[in-house]
């Protein structure tokens, strides 16, 4: 059940670049709809992206910073020893299985879930979920705070400016389509 700050989920580094998705997953968290969690590890492949992406270096470290600046408590530390006893199909996903054991974390909240198999992961009694699934899950389970939360993402957004609908719009793009439709859907944005 993700109901609340105690649930804590380790955010993959696909969920984090796609700034869309990362604000309105920043923002859940600022609302205390649940706990990030991530690591130096994450951070440096994000920091690889958005270079690969056309950031500077300046500009990526600046992201990295703020993030960590505004979730103090999000950095995992002292997991990398556990890094080398992991198992996974992709092995450069270790460090995020050992981020979340470390942290004691309730999910992965990742894309690529074929990476990170449930028979493995269900050892350490951790989940793993679609970024999709898991925003869906936030907004059904806590309706009036995921709309403030959007909402206030909304007033927030500037370069560019966008409106609610263009902002659904980028979720959809960005292949949160589950999570825009559950909005419209559910008639939360029609209540502004």
């Amino acid at each position: 059940m993700i109901h609340s700050v105690r649930f804590k989920a380790v955010l993959d580094t696909n969920v984090i670049y796609p700034l869309i998705s990362r604000d309105l997953l920043f923002w859940f968290a600022h609302y205390d709809l649940y706990t990030p969690k991530w690591s130096k590890h994450i951070f440096y492949e994000w920091k690889e992206v958005m270079i690969r992406k056309g950031l500077n270096q300046d500009e990526a470290e600046k992201r990295i910073a703020v993030a960590n600046s505004a979730f103090p408590d999000a950095l995992v530390k002292n997991y990398e020893n556990l890094i080398p006893t992991l198992n996974l199909p992709d092995q450069k996903d270790r460090h995020v299985v050992a981020a979340a054991i470390k942290s004691n974390s309730n999910c992965i909240v990742t894309n690529n879930l074929k990476d990170f198999p449930n028979n493995i992961l269900d050892n350490f009694e951790i989940a793993v979920i679609s970024e999709d699934d898991f925003l869906v899950d936030i907004i059904d389970l806590n309706p009036e705070q995921a709309i403030s939360a959007f909402k206030e993402m909304v007033l927030n957004k500037k370069n560019p400016k966008m409106d609610e609908f263009e902002i659904l719009n980028q979720l959809r793009i960005c292949g949160l389509t589950k999570t825009a439709d559950f909005f419209t859907q559910s008639g939360l944005i029609s209540t502004w």
